[in-house]
């Protein structure tokens, strides 16, 4: 039996709750026929009074895209009902065309003309002369899932940018091409705070872009006028997460959803002297050395039957970043089963072997504030690597911090895992609108409705 959508009943009381969460839909019931609907297609739809008669300023970059492939920013600058005046540019820059850590200057948009304010330069977050003129700002930007990757933290910042200057925020939601369903690695400690981590959250958060923003602006006190646009048909559950929507590389060296799946675990590798993979076509899933051993590498990982995935030796040769022209003994990560893949397990499996394989060569990057430090998002986990403990005994050391993450986290889920229905085959579905994911005493559902569940 097809399975048809109703919408609950809300309370009058929840429309007044602010700052306002603009939930055009969850996607407990697929309404989109088979299809995940980006929320800057439904913002144009459905939630356009958002920017209606609005001078609209627009943080994006590529990944910034409908169905079509259309640009977020021509969809904005087409739209009778928008006023784009001004765009901004993340790491990486609006177009997408600056390697990983490199400036990203201001200018101006080749096609539209319009002012491109830089957020990766001197400044991180917009200052009150960039805003000038600007009655919303809509941050559009395809993340990845992990907790060291910047574009989140340009978006808290965005926040609070906006709250000082009594902007609201429209975030049009995207899918987290990792998956919703699994949380895994440290919580981050405060004093490790950095730009690549900003916030008390694990490595791998499964959380969408608008549930993040969601979190950041109540749990962890930003305040802004919030409106988060929900997609249509995305799932946590979803068997291909990163197949949801066409893939564009969110940065140079994030080529593919695989790629994404491993980074939060070979990520680490950034904060020693080990290549990551950087300057190969497979970075992030290709990790090695000069030093390294490959066939003895691939045989001892392969040896821990980690669940989900394989080991190949490889050899390589970077073009550019750590050991550019040089030959590299290493492995490639091949995931045979992403549900059962557990990343940041894996990239501490992968630094302890190395640890112990190549005690005299391997080496974590020098500094007052280690780098891998911050990746990790403390200083416990070098050392126990250092220390040669078990993989087990780190990964029990994170498990209470997580658990109080995922206590934090479920007030912030806007999507549920698969669906529920009636004995009549109906899904019902609880749709709050306007309502503030925290707030304890939620409008009540209707009696048949089903309520959102992890």
């Amino acid at each position: 039996m097809r399975i048809l959508c109703r919408a609950a009943v809300m309370l009058a009381a929840a429309m007044l709750l602010a700052p306002a969460i603009a939930m055009a839909a969850d996607d407990a019931c697929d309404c989109s026929g088979g299809h995940v609907v980006p929320g800057i297609e439904v913002l144009l739809e459905e939630r356009i009074d958002l920017l209606a008669g609005k001078r609209v300023g627009l943080v994006t970059n590529p990944t910034g895209i409908d169905r079509d492939l259309r640009s977020s920013v021509d969809l904005l600058a087409a739209h009778p009902d928008v006023r784009l005046v001004a765009l901004f540019g993340p790491e990486h820059g609006v177009r997408g065309d600056v390697q990983a850590g490199d400036r990203v200057d201001s200018s101006h948009d080749r096609k539209t003309g319009l002012p491109v304010h830089s957020l990766y330069d001197e400044h991180r977050e917009p200052t009150a002369a960039m805003l000038e003129g600007i009655d919303v700002l809509v941050f559009d930007i395809q993340d990845v899932g992990a907790r060291f990757y910047t574009y989140p933290y340009t978006l808290a910042n965005v926040m609070r940018a906006a709250r000082r200057a009594g902007i609201p925020v429209v975030v049009p939601d995207r899918p987290n091409p990792i998956g919703g369903k699994h949380v895994e690695g440290p919580v981050l400690e405060a004093e490790y705070a950095s730009f690549v981590g900003m916030f008390p959250i694990p490595i791998r958060h499964g959380m969408t872009i608008g549930e993040l923003a969601m979190l950041f602006n109540d749990a962890f006190g930003i305040g802004a006028e919030l409106h988060v646009v929900p997609m249509r048909g995305w799932r946590r559950d979803m068997r291909e997460p990163g197949q949801a929507l066409p893939w564009i590389l969110p940065s140079p060296n994030m080529p593919t959803p695989d790629t994404a799946l491993v980074y939060p675990g070979t990520a680490l590798f950034e904060g020693t002297n080990v290549s990551e993979g950087r300057g190969t076509t497979r970075p992030f899933e290709t990790i090695g050395a000069p030093f390294v051993d490959a066939e003895a590498l691939a045989e001892r990982m392969n040896a821990l039957a980690l669940p989900g995935v394989r080991f190949r030796p490889t050899w390589f040769t970077p073009t550019f970043s750590k050991h550019a022209g040089e030959l590299c003994g290493g492995v490639q990560l091949h995931v045979t089963d992403r549900d059962a893949f557990r990343p940041v397990r894996t990239g501490i499996a992968l630094l302890l072997a190395m640890r112990a394989m190549h005690p005299d060569d391997f080496a974590f990057l020098p500094g007052e504030s280690p780098f891998f430090d911050k990746l990790a998002g403390n200083g416990w986990v070098r050392g126990m690597i250092l220390d040669g403990e078990r993989l087990d005994a780190i990964e029990a050391r994170w498990q209470d911090d997580l658990r109080r993450f995922e206590a934090v986290r479920r007030d912030y889920l806007l999507y549920l895992s698969g669906t529920r229905t009636g004995r009549d085959g109906v899904c019902r579905r609880a749709r709050p609108i306007n309502a503030l994911p925290a707030q304890r005493d939620r409008a009540p559902t209707s009696p048949g409705a089903c309520r959102r569940w992890r």
